[in-house]
Parts: C-alpha cells; structure tokens; sequence
C-alpha cells in the first residue's frame, strides 16, 4: 500500500499509461476498442466520455492479472504438500516454503527475480517477466477506483455499454482484494481513490468484515455484466473472440468462492475465533456456485467440462497455433503474454535431466500426494503397502486399476517417455527408470520422488521427439478458475451449509455428493462409496481428496490445506519419495503390469511450521506506514 509509483499512480500518470499499454493486450481483436482521440490522454472528460475510450482505460486491467505459469523461465506455484523441487537451485519460492521462511514471497529475499508474488519491475505492460500479485494489484484496485469515481463522465453510452464498464471495474476490485485477502487475511477494502497528500489510517477488516465488501462488488458485477460478451451489441464487433472479457460467470464464480473461503476453519477462525466452517456463509457460497451452475447447465452460458479425451486442452495446447488453453472449461483466465515462452522454459521444469532434458531445476509430485490418486472404482488406497480387497489395490502392482486422473497426470516407473528415434547409447532412457536407484532418479536434476509430473506437458516434450519445438506450438497456462473446481466448491460449500453430503441449493438440481460424483463421471472413476455419505466429517475427506486428485498442482492446494486448517499438522508437513525394486520381465507395452517388490515411502524432508505459518508475513515497509496497519501474528 506504499505511496509510490508502483502501487498508486496518480490519476494523470494512471490515464496516460492505460491508454498507451492497452494497445498491447493480447486480449484478440480489441483494436476498435482503442482508438483515441489525442485529447483523451490530456483530459479526463475525454477519457471516460464514451465507451471506446473508457474501455481503453479498463483494458489495462487484464494486464494486471499475473501469468503464474509463465513468470520466470522455471515457475513455482505449488506449495502445498503435493511438490518438491530438485536440489541443484535454492531460489524459488517453494523451497522457502519449505524451509518455513514465508518472507521469501517478498522481492527483497528473492535475488533471482524468479516469483510472481512480488516483482519490483512490475508493469502493466506485455512482458510476462513485469507481471505479480502485489504491486499489480494495489494498482489494479487504484485504477478500478479512479474508472468506478469518474463513471459519471461516461455520457455518451448506451445502457449496456455502461454496464460493461462499470461491471468490470467492480470485478477487477473485487477480484485483487480476494487474492490478497486468501493470503494474507483480513486488509483495508480500498473503494475509493486514496489522495497521495494525506495521512493513511485506514484498519485491518476482519476477513469476513472485508470477504462482504468484495462479495459486494462481485454481486454486483454479476448483476451487470452477460453470461458472454458475444451476446452483446458491444461484443459482435470481436465475435469468438471474447473469451477472457469478464463477464456474469466470473463474478459469479467469484462470489461463491470468496463466501466459501470466508467460511472456511481458518477465516471464520481468523473473524469471529471460531475455526470451524461458518455455515451462512456457505450457504452463500453455494447459492452463488448454484446460480453458475445452472447457466452453465441449461446452455445459457458457453460453459461445459471438457471430454476427457481432451482434457490435457484445460492447461496446454499443441499443434493449434499457439491456441491459449482452457477450452470450454476456463472460467477465468489472464491474458497470455508471448506465445513461444512456456515451451522452453515451463516444459522442460517437469523431465529429469540429462536423461531426456536440460536445464536443472525441476518439480517433482511427491509420492505422499501421488498416494490421493485412488482407484478407479472411486475408493481411497489407505496404506500403499498393503493390499486391499476391497479396493482392489494391490502393493506388488501399484499402478494397476488406478483412476484415470493418474495416468494423465503422473508418469510411474516404466512408462515410455521417448517415442521416436534416439541413440543406441541412451535407449535405455526411453522408459521411465524409476524405481531406486533408476536412471530417472538423480535428485539434483531428476525425480526425487520416484514420480514425474506430466498434467501440463504432452509426453513428446523431451529433447528427442522435440515436443517443445518452435513448429509444436505447445502453448501451456492454467486458468486461475475452471468449471470443474466450481463444481466441487458447491459440494464443499452445500454440504457445509446444510450438514450433509446432500445439502442442496433450492431450485438447483445437484446435491453436494451429485455435484461430486459428476466431476468423477468425467473421468470415469466410480462414485463416492456409501461408507463416505453416513456422516459429514467421512463425506468431508472425500471433498478434499476429490479436490487433491482433480485440480492437482493447479495452485490451490497451498490454500486449501491453510482455509481447512491442516498446513502445520502431519501428514500434511511430510514430502516423500516412493522407494521400490523391479521383478520379473519388464513389460514395455503396458507398465501398470510391472510388478514390484519392497514397496515403501521414506520421508524426504518434514516442514517445521507453527501457527504463524496460516498466513504470509506482509511487507515491512508497509505495515510501518501507520499503527492501524499491522502485521500478521508471530512475523
């Protein structure tokens, strides 16, 4: 919140800025959008008289949505339980994490420039290294404040028009206090244009106190704004190319996850001390989800869960030109910033070097949060290394019938990563080697874990079938929001609101455990077991292993294991590698047929947090800007 360039430009500098960098959205085809008059970056009833030029000043703000996929040549995004990096580089944010120094997100402890939290060159500009969190979105929240102050001047719109405008600068205010909220809990909800000549004393909000605000914003987003922009006047001038506009959805999204985390143990904890879940704001929550839902469902919004045969196209395409992923699946995306990038760099941070690869820092799923992938009948694998009759789990063949989220995510020993030709020398590099002691098992540049994660790569990208080439057009970036996750955030919040696994939105056809089960059905795993559905806390351990397995190193577990309250407590401290012997012949054209032989976990590192660890530490020059702005306990 410091008075700088950075985080609060004045009005003039904020004007002639958007209007400049504008120009450079990849948001497609907004050309007609930004033609302005020379007038209109001099005076401010210029630039708010109508829609072309006001929307030029609102199109900045995609621009200050970071690309967390594509910050930096290598990204790290998953600091949960589910992954660890190799040992050759120390600088990403992840390995501070672990290490329990939660300072590390600040620009000052990252001497590498490589996180997307805080960048000290932050910019609204096209360069995906310039994009981050925290001066982006102090930005971002001033300049929706300086559009939502000067609407007035927007005389010369239609009604719609007016709506478009002010439905996105209400999201966009909405949407960067949430970001800050998840992380750092409850902060001064800025709604207006704080003036640079006068003192700060603005107080922390509770987290629920802050969460009503944003859901007010959003509310009334939702209530503006299209289920598409294709469906208006305004959006016919770039047909099929709307997609990343915000649009009802969003905010609708948005609103049930804001209720849903205000909800959860640790804000509701956080705001009245109490850390279970807060069952009207779950209600909320799930009327919201419901309302999205059924838009979705009837056809009235372009919205579907995309075929499993296709379900890599929510994080990567390839061979399509450079097409931005996410399909009919993403809710809400940011805009994508220089298309051959995440083919060099994000590709290769997920294969072992040198066996397949260059480049030494890679991420690896732990074995512990591999473990949350079950079977494909729907049932948990309680214990690895114990058979289990039921389930059909069987620890001599452990990646035999499991679900099928497994296989496109995870590569396991004897998988075959190389498809085409490759010297004489290294074939034996063309399958997976890892078990212990295995060629793929070098903890410096290669699994540490005994896993590869393969969810945002197809498996060519390795340095002999050239999958990342320039003529692949492998193009990878994660939606911050898909229709998947609503899904299971309705679950979550119905059941919390009505105390069972089938609580249920008046009016919306999904129960808490149907809304589960359909996200199941996609993938074809069977659906919750009738042992999870007698009590809401076993229906429970469902929800957050449905949410483990399905929206896997995605960039939510981080915050789903702080909102639940379970980040400081074992297991869920522990990182392991799975350590195993091959037996018999090896079958290269079916691996899960592999059998194997004394099958274990071993603990590679355990993180030593504490309470204070619920919440990231907020900058120190910015808590010693005035006493009502205090830092986070225990930092």
């Amino acid at each position: 919140m410091k008075n700088d360039r950075r985080t609060m430009l004045k009005p003039r500098v904020l004007l002639t800025w958007s209007l400049v960098m504008g120009v450079l959205l990849s948001l497609a085809s907004c050309e007609d959008y930004l033609d302005k008059t020379d007038e209109s970056i001099i005076s401010p009833d210029e630039a708010f008289k109508n829609f072309t030029n006001f929307q030029g000043y609102t199109e900045e703000l995609y621009h200050c949505i970071p690309d967390f996929t594509n910050a930096y040549w290598t990204n790290s995004w998953n600091w949960g339980d589910d992954e660890i990096q190799s040992t050759a580089r120390d600088f990403h944010l992840i390995v501070k994490i672990d290490n329990g120094n939660f300072w590390g997100w600040q620009s000052q402890f990252d001497g590498w420039g490589a996180g997307w939290m805080d960048n000290p060159n932050a910019t609204a500009n096209d360069d995906r290294f310039t994009k981050d969190l925290w001066n982006m979105g102090w930005y971002g929240i001033r300049k929706a404040n300086i559009g939502l102050e000067n609407f007035d001047k927007l005389t010369d719109a239609t009604p719609e028009q007016k709506n478009l405008i002010k439905g996105q600068l209400l999201f966009f205010r909405g949407w960067f206090h949430f970001q800050f909220m998840q992380y750092f809990g409850g902060l001064p909800y800025i709604d207006y244009v704080l003036p640079s000549d006068e003192k700060l004393t603005l107080p922390r909000l509770s987290y629920r106190e802050c969460a009503e605000r944003a859901a007010q914003d959003f509310r009334e987003a939702a209530d503006l704004l299209p289920v598409h922009w294709d469906n208006t006047a305004v959006g016919r001038n770039t047909l099929g190319k709307n997609d990343l506009r915000i649009n009802k959805i969003m905010a609708l999204g948005y609103l049930g996850k804001n209720y849903l985390w205000a909800g959860s143990p640790l804000m509701n904890q956080e705001s009245t001390g109490n850390r279970s879940y807060d069952p009207e704001l779950c209600r909320k929550a799930a009327e919201a989800f419901a309302e999205l839902l059924a838009l979705c469902e009837s056809g009235d919004a372009p919205y579907r869960l995309l075929p499993f045969d296709d379900y890599h196209e929510n994080f990567y395409t390839t061979g399509q030109n450079w097409q931005i992923p996410g399909g009919s699946e993403a809710i809400f995306r940011g805009p994508y910033y220089g298309a051959n990038g995440s083919n060099w760099g994000t590709s290769k941070q997920y294969q072992p070097a040198p066996v397949i690869a260059d480049g030494d820092v890679k991420f690896l799923p732990t074995a512990n949060y591999v473990d949350f992938y079950g079977m494909a009948n729907g049932l948990p694998i309680a214990d690895i290394t114990q058979a289990d009759a039921e389930s059909g789990y069987d620890p001599e063949y452990p990646w035999r019938g499991r679900d099928p989220r497994f296989y496109h995510d995870i590569v396991f020993d004897g998988v075959k990563c190389v498809q085409g030709s490759m010297p004489a020398d290294v074939a034996q590099d063309r399958y997976a080697n890892l078990y212990t002691g295995g060629s793929y098992r070098n903890i410096g540049t290669g699994s540490r874990t005994g896993y590869l994660l393969y969810k945002f790569i197809p498996i060519t990208a390795n340095k002999y079938d050239d999958g990342y080439g320039w003529g692949n057009n492998l193009n990878i970036h994660i939606p911050w929001m898909r229709l998947s996750d609503v899904y299971l955030m309705y679950a979550e919040a119905a059941a919390q609101a009505f105390n069972a696994p089938t609580g249920q939105v008046s009016g919306y056809g999904k129960t808490a455990v149907d809304a589960l089960n359909f996200v199941r059905d996609r993938a074809g795993v069977g659906h919750v077991a009738d042992l999870f559905l007698g009590s809401l806390e076993a229906f429970m351990g469902e929800v957050r292993r449905e949410r483990a397995v399905e929206l896997a190193f995605e960039g939510h577990r981080f915050n789903d294991l702080r909102r639940w309250m379970l980040l400081i407590d074992q297991p869920y401290t522990l990182k392991k590698s799975v350590e195993f012997d091959r037996v018999g012949e090896f079958n290269a054209e079916d691996p899960t047929q592999n059998r194997v032989v004394n099958l274990r976990e071993v603990v590679i590192l355990e993180r030593n947090f504490s309470s204070k660890h619920y919440w990231l530490p907020l900058k120190n020059d910015d808590v010693n800007i005035y006493a009502e702005f205090k830092q986070n306990p225990g930092w």
